[in-house]
């Protein structure tokens, strides 16, 4: 028997927000970045799926209590045992080029997925998936390799947006970002890069029409060019609010701070092995934090309160793993590494660097909450202690295309986790089970333990095996938790919106206060 601790399953049918309202007025949103691509299933990035979340539906989705209800789903799967779901597709919706949405449809988008193995960015999460069977018109039977606990949440992943087939067939990847098409509450108009993403509303939506009629995104990596445009009511919402400028929002006579405790963690993530273009570890890294002593040297070094302290402004929760409470998989018994540098040098020394080592850390401006700041101060903290430390930062695009996903950003690279699953698995798998885009760590008991844990349907004991691969993550320490991010948000007053735990920002839930 399935026991679904997280995943609380509602069969509702959500109802347009405004029936009969003709679509009027725009909002303007800033996030931080620009998307790498707006192809789906080849990004992993909150920016991107932001963008992707109005234009393509998924077959089911997160509502606003992030409880998991059907989408393009009629209702919520069937198991078929072992290893197979049957899902019921809603009927009467099409695509923005006109084509209809069917079972046709899903076969085609699962199995790009299925099939994207290494190719696509954001297939990783699908890796279970092995075909999808039509057993009607409007039935699908998806078949996994194994048995799949997480197949449900991991459905709400807009990765997995519903794309047409007769227009999508055949084409790369960068042709379907220049035009994606899906079935989502606004279309696709244009995108001017590192500018603005135009979408307009979609008047034939399932659902019904926006209340919205245009929404814009705009990348503002500068934290106070954001805080300013906001001021001057140049855009209407922006995320990743620095702390220290909270109160500048909060006693602004147009504009409101929403908060929410993210699903998101904080950490540096430590290279042990190198890999080559397939992702595939070709021996240890060429440098000292191939011993875990070093890595655990450097997790001793860090000061993860004071941070949270000065540079966030208390803004930040401390976490044993990148498992948040939230989150399937947390293991309340486990506690936060202390600032220790006695035992760091005391283990360098163990190691054979008792005269200390020299590392880069690289990472990203203006993609997370004074994310330039975290890691500068995190670098004094290494210095310190004896770690000698030089910070690299880049632009979120060029970090994750030249550094991340090409295994260039070692020793030692700093980056934000969040994932709407809230299940231990797409933390584990995407980071840390090799091979893999972001992983730079390769050690088989781990590997094998996350591959158990993958088919065990029973929550209980699939718990119990989180806690075990916790235990083995924290020895081998292969990234440094350093804190779950608190995230704000800033927002007009003429606009009605809440923030949500997931980060998800989608203008269907939105409305003006005056209408335009």
């Amino acid at each position: 028997m399935i026991v679904w601790k997280l995943v609380i399953v509602a069969v509702v049918l959500l109802l347009p927000l405004a029936a009969g309202a003709a679509p009027a007025g725009k909002v303007i949103i800033a996030q931080g970045v620009d998307p790498t691509t707006l192809d789906m299933a080849n990004q992993s990035e909150s920016p991107a799926s932001n963008v992707g979340r109005h234009i393509f539906d998924t077959l089911y989705e997160r509502d606003q209590n992030l409880k998991i209800v059907p989408n393009l789903a009629t209702e919520m799967p069937k198991f078929v045992p072992p290893s197979a779901w049957e899902v019921k597709l809603r009927k009467g919706v099409k695509f923005h080029n006109g084509e209809e949405f069917n079972a046709d449809s899903a076969k085609f988008s699962l199995e790009r997925l299925a099939q994207g193995q290494g190719k696509l960015r954001g297939a990783a999460f699908f890796a279970p998936l092995d075909r999808v069977e039509i057993v009607d018109p409007y039935t699908i039977r998806v078949h996994t390799k194994k048995p799949w606990p997480t197949f449900v949440p991991v459905m709400t992943f807009p990765q997995s947006g519903m794309l047409p087939p007769k227009e999508s067939a055949g084409k790369e990847t960068a042709d379907l970002s220049k035009k994606p098409i899906g079935t989502g509450p606004y279309k696709f108009v244009r995108w001017s890069k590192d500018e603005e993403i135009v979408l307009e509303a979609n008047n034939a939506y399932w659902r019904g029409a926006p209340q919205i009629k245009t929404v814009v995104f705009r990348p503002i990596p500068d934290d106070a060019v954001r805080v300013a445009a906001l001021q001057n009511s140049e855009i209407d919402l922006a995320v990743n609010i620095p702390p220290h400028l909270g109160a500048i929002i909060d006693k602004h006579p147009k504009l409101f701070l929403s908060t929410a405790p993210s699903i998101r963690t904080i950490q540096l993530m430590i290279y042990s092995h190198q890999m080559d273009a397939q992702h595939k570890a070709t021996g240890p890294y060429n440098g000292p934090t191939a011993d875990k002593r070093v890595r655990q040297a450097i997790a001793y070094a860090i000061d993860a309160d004071e941070l949270i302290k000065t540079v966030l402004d208390g803004k930040g929760v401390r976490v044993a793993t990148m498992l948040p409470s939230m989150h399937f998989g947390f293991d309340p018994k486990l506690q936060p590494i202390k600032l220790d540098v006695a035992k760091s040098k005391k283990l360098l020394a163990e190691a054979g660097f008792a005269s200390g080592i020299e590392i880069t850390l690289h990472g990203p401006r203006g993609r997370y909450v004074r994310d330039a700041e975290v890691a500068e101060a995190v670098a004094g903290q290494l210095t310190k202690a004896g770690i000698k430390t030089t910070l690299r930062t880049y632009d979120f695009v060029t970090y994750l295309n030249n550094m991340v996903y090409v295994h260039k950003a070692g020793p030692v690279w700093l980056i934000g986790w969040g994932t709407g699953t809230m299940d231990a698995e797409t933390v584990y798998v995407p980071l840390f089970r090799s091979p893999g885009i972001f992983v730079n760590w390769l050690n088989e008991d781990f590997n094998r333990m996350l591959d158990e844990a993958q088919t065990i349907m029973d929550d209980k004991k699939r718990l119990e095996q989180y806690h075990r691969i916790n235990r083995l993550w924290v020895e081998e320490m292969p990234a440094v938790p350093l804190y779950q991010q608190i995230d704000l948000y800033g927002v007009a007053k003429r606009l009605n919106w809440k923030a949500r735990s997931d980060e998800v920002l989608q203008a269907y839930s939105m409305s003006l206060k005056d209408g335009k």
